[in-house]
Order: structure tokens, then sequence, then C-alpha cells
């Protein structure tokens, strides 16, 4: 894409830039209300049914997923126009995800803007090898990165750790102020999860919190892994690599059901989300729709996207992704 067309497609998403306090307020209401409410049902049906309990917090993992969404916004300053306002929400949804605000907000500016640049990977990412890299690798690495993207130990254990464990930390280097949201997240946290063991039992807060945690955190990971990990994805090294590339061809149009997209916050439209992160969630469909060229970007549905789990290693030569099985078969040609 040349530098014409680059400044035409910034210049046909630019309107959408700018958030609309009335529809954040209303996603505001839509989301969290029915969280708390759905909640508060799966505790109440204990004492009836156990599975119509789980019923519940299947319900109210999709509402944290999209609470999630709106902590992310806030993140990128595209929830509300105020930074204040969005830092405040963000801190209250981080507490909610276990997400701290700034921490994380750091983490993922370094993705947006190093997301397909070889030479700028570990921060804010899915670990991920080229054939070469993991060719030439001792045997300690290459079984710490099979067991890494191992679908058990990235969909299941991977929520627990991050979520838990990592999250609660803070990354080496931070100033002050991020230390000290970090703190102030971790407070928070312990004070709503005390409060309720307090006043429910503590038997009944991990009954509820708990599948919802496990289902909403395994969902995100997957969204995140699914919107960059596809056959035809974009990875350049630095010199080579551009950022509307890295955006429109590295990040997927995941089209999901009406109901998955609106409890996803329209995340699936990752590819206008890496054009701009300024734009609302709640209008990204409305840019993918009235822009022709974002139209044109690879495009995985919900079958599709589970023959992703088989991509494992990024091929530079093939620009592709492939599994560990072809890249062995890769190596013995090469070797011949």
């Amino acid at each position: 894409m040349n530098k014409e067309n680059v400044k035409a497609l910034r210049k046909q998403v630019a309107p959408y830039e700018k958030s609309s306090t009335k529809s954040s307020i209303w996603q505001i209401m839509n989301t969290l209300l029915p969280f708390f409410l759905l909640w508060v049902l799966s505790y109440m049906s204990l004492a009836f049914s156990y599975v119509l309990s789980l019923i519940f917090t299947v319900a109210a993992a999709g509402f944290l997923v999209r609470t999630f969404i709106i902590f992310h916004d806030c993140c990128h300053h595209s929830f509300f126009k105020n930074r204040t306002a969005n830092k405040i929400l963000g801190t209250i949804t981080g507490i909610l995800t276990l997400f701290p605000y700034s921490q994380w907000q750091y983490e993922h500016s370094v993705h947006h803007a190093t997301s397909s640049n070889l030479d700028k990977r570990g921060t804010g990412d899915i670990w991920m090898l080229t054939v070469e890299e993991y060719m030439s690798a001792s045997v300690w690495k290459k079984i710490q990165y099979r067991l890494y993207r191992n679908p058990f130990i990235m969909f299941v254990l991977g929520p627990i750790y991050v979520f838990v464990v990592k999250n609660r930390f803070n990354r080496k280097g931070a100033r002050i102020k991020e230390r000290l949201n970090t703190y102030l997240t971790n407070i928070g946290i312990i004070g709503l999860a005390g409060a309720l063991c307090w006043l429910l039992g503590w038997e009944s807060f991990l009954l509820v919190e708990g599948p919802i945690f496990f289902i909403a955190g395994s969902a995100g990971i997957w969204l995140f892994y699914i919107q960059h990990t596809f056959e035809d994805s974009y990875f350049e090294e630095d010199q080579q690599w551009e950022y509307v590339r890295a955006a429109v061809e590295g990040s997927s149009y995941y089209k999901l059901p009406k109901l998955l997209q609106w409890l996803t916050g329209n995340i699936g439209y990752h590819h206008v989300h890496h054009l701009s992160p300024r734009v609302p969630n709640y209008k990204l469909e409305q840019v993918h729709n009235q822009t022709l060229v974002l139209q044109n970007v690879p495009t995985i549905t919900l079958a599709t996207s589970l023959s992703s789990l088989k991509f494992h290693l990024w091929d530079e030569d093939n620009k592709q992704f492939i599994g560990f099985k072809d890249a062995k078969l890769l190596a013995k040609i090469k070797s011949v």
C-alpha cells in the first residue's frame, strides 16, 4: 500500500475516532448491570441446582468479556473523551477483570506499535518463534515453546497464571504511578473478594466466580490468539515492516454470530482496531462496512478458526504459519 493510499485510508477512518458519551454510558449500563444481575442469580441458584447456577455463570462470563472490552477501550483513551474518566473507569473495570489498568495500558500500547514486527517481539504479545529460530533453539527452549503452545496450557492454565499471578506484580522498570495503580487494583480485588466471601461464604463465592473467571479468561486469550495467528498473516523484519499492512494483513476479521459479536464488543473487527485504536468498539463494525479496502482482509469464522490451533511457527520463506510437523519436514528438505 503506497503513501497516498495510506493517507486516503486514514482520512476515511478519522471521522470515527471520536467517542460518544451517550453511547459509552449506554454500553456501561447494558454491560455491567446484566453482569451483576447474572452474578446474583447464579448465587441464588446455588440453593436449587448447581447446573442452573452454571447456566447463569456462562452468561455472566460473556458479559465479563464485554466488560473487558470497555476496559480495553479505556486503555486506548477511546471510550471517553476525558483521559481521567477513562482511567477511573479503566481501573474499576480492571478490578472486575483482574487487570491493572496502567500496566496493561503500557504493554498493550507496545503491542500495537510492534505487532507483526519480527525484531520487536516480546511485550504484550503471544510468544512466537520462526521456523529457523525453533530449529536452532536448545532442547530445553523447544520443550518450553511446545508447552507454551499446547492448547491446554494456553487456554486452561494460561488464564489462571496471567490473571491471578502475573497481573498482580509490576513489570520491571514501571514508574511510580503505574506501580501505585497496580497496588490499588490489587487492594480493590482483595477487598471485593473478601467482602463477598464474608457476606456469602467463600465456598459460594468460588462456585460462582470460579467458572465466570475461567470461561471469560479462556475466551479472552482465545480471541487474542486467533486475531493474530492465522495461516496467511503478516510478519516482517523491522526494515520492511509497515504499520498499516501489519494492521490490515496481520490482524484478522473474526466474523462471529451477532450475539457473540455483541458480547465481545466487536473486537472481531481487529483489523480496524489495529489500524486505529482510537475508534470506540461500538463504531468498529461501521468503519468496516463503510471502508471498502478494510473488507478485503483475512476473514475467519468460528469453524475455520479452529484450524489455527495447528499453527505454531512462522515460516519466513513462505510468509505463513505452519505446524511443528511441517517445520520438521522443511528442515529435512533443506538438509538434503
